[in-house]
């Protein structure tokens, strides 16, 4: 059996996480802006100094910190990241204001590092409390400055608050959908092994009945024609036991190369030389030559339109006379069978009927043969009755339909 190998597809993380590249892209990028600017603006060397240091401290804490607690979610790392964030966005604010545009990227990381909204709604207050502090500060805590500063501070918590609440949806559905199709993957994975259980207990019952319609027949063949042979030799008649043994070579040979048809196929070695109704034929010689019993084979259907029948209908048609021969010799005591192969309105059938002792077939079966028959004959679509009762002989007919088979 061949099997394959699936790979994960990068897929599996959810889209949040696959979009984060995007945002550390745009923090570096304003990052670098803010510090190009504070460079080229005028402020004193010494506050130039400061606010790189802040700038230098803000991106050592997003690398090392930040971006690990943005996959993981561990909560200790987002809150100490957060925190310096706030204190290092405030200073920078407060030595050089035209910073102020950094709070577009640092509003987002407040809730991707969230909680739930009420996590990202603290965090947000403080952040613009601080920066709306440093402001002040820098404007030198004047009142016209305050009245100019808090509405501006209003509109920025209401439009991150609605983008928090946005970022926490989109985050919750991926994770929804993370865990949905890990789920989903996890079915197919147990459906997958259930599938290959069935198709190997299958594999298993198949090889049974081909065993048991071939090499066990063969073996019980061998068994009864050693005693009879034992027998006659007992008896000093040695030519009729040389026959038996020239019988049981012959049927030894038979189940080798079945053996290896089994093997290399399931085709039996029978077929691959010979049409059905040879084989038949031929199987119904060699039961009256080992039994003693009068077999007569006939065919309602010309021997061409037997080599025209697929050959999974030819196997199913031949283990069904091989497997009532064999109930016969096991079973019946029958002085007289009949093998009729022919075809009717609904398909190709086969009857085998014995003149023997009979049995009840509402009776548990003891043996394995009649229920493999009904199981490669239902396999193909096909039917299996039985009509027996004791004292009456018995009567298998197989019926296999036209139409739907497999060649």
């Amino acid at each position: 059996m061949v099997t394959m190998e699936r790979c994960e597809e990068p897929t599996d993380q959810p889209v949040w996480v696959r979009s984060l590249i995007g945002w550390h892209v745009v923090f570096w990028s304003l990052l670098g802006v803010t510090a190009i600017a504070s460079l080229l603006s005028d402020l004193s060397s010494d506050r130039q100094i400061v606010y790189l240091s802040l700038l230098g401290v803000f991106g050592i804490g997003y690398q090392l910190v930040a971006k690990p607690a943005m996959t993981s979610r561990a909560r200790l790392p987002s809150h100490l990241y957060r925190l310096l964030m706030i204190a290092c966005v405030g200073g920078m604010v407060a030595i050089y204001p035209q910073s102020i545009f950094v709070l577009f990227i640092v509003s987002a990381q407040i809730w991707l590092l969230s909680e739930g909204i009420p996590d990202g709604v603290l965090f947000t207050l403080a952040l613009l409390a601080t920066v709306g502090a440093a402001q002040l500060w820098a404007s030198g805590w004047t009142t016209a400055a305050a009245m100019e500063i808090w509405p501006w501070l209003l509109i920025s918590l209401v439009v991150s608050v609605l983008f928090g609440v946005w970022v926490e949806r989109v985050i919750n559905e991926s994770e929804q959908r993370a865990e949905l199709i890990s789920e989903l993957r996890a079915t197919r994975d147990e459906l997958a092994a259930a599938h290959h259980t069935a198709g190997v207990m299958a594999e298993r019952e198949r090889m049974a009945r081909e065993i048991h319609d071939t090499l066990a027949q063969g073996m019980t063949s061998i068994v009864m024609l050693s005693q009879t042979a034992a027998v006659e030799l007992s008896r000093g008649a040695v030519e009729p036991a040389a026959g038996r043994l020239a019988a049981i070579e012959d049927t030894a040979r038979e189940n080798l190369a079945e053996a290896r048809a089994l093997v290399a196929a399931f085709t039996p070695v029978a077929l691959t030389g010979a049409t059905l109704a040879e084989v038949l034929r031929r199987q119904g010689e060699r039961f009256a030559a080992e039994t003693g019993v009068d077999v007569q084979v006939s065919l309602d259907m010309g021997d061409d339109e037997v080599a025209a029948l697929p050959q999974g209908q030819q196997v199913v048609l031949l283990r069904a006379a091989q497997e009532s021969l064999a109930n016969v010799r096991k079973h019946a005591g029958a002085t007289r069978v009949r093998i009729k192969l022919g075809l009717s309105a609904d398909g190709v059938a086969i009857e085998i009927s014995d003149d023997g002792s009979g049995f009840s077939p509402s009776a548990p079966a003891d043996g394995y043969g009649l229920a493999a028959m009904r199981g490669r004959v239902e396999e193909s679509g096909g039917t299996v009755s039985v009509d027996s009762a004791p004292g009456r002989g018995t009567r298998v007919q197989v019926l296999i339909p036209a139409t739907g088979q497999e060649d």
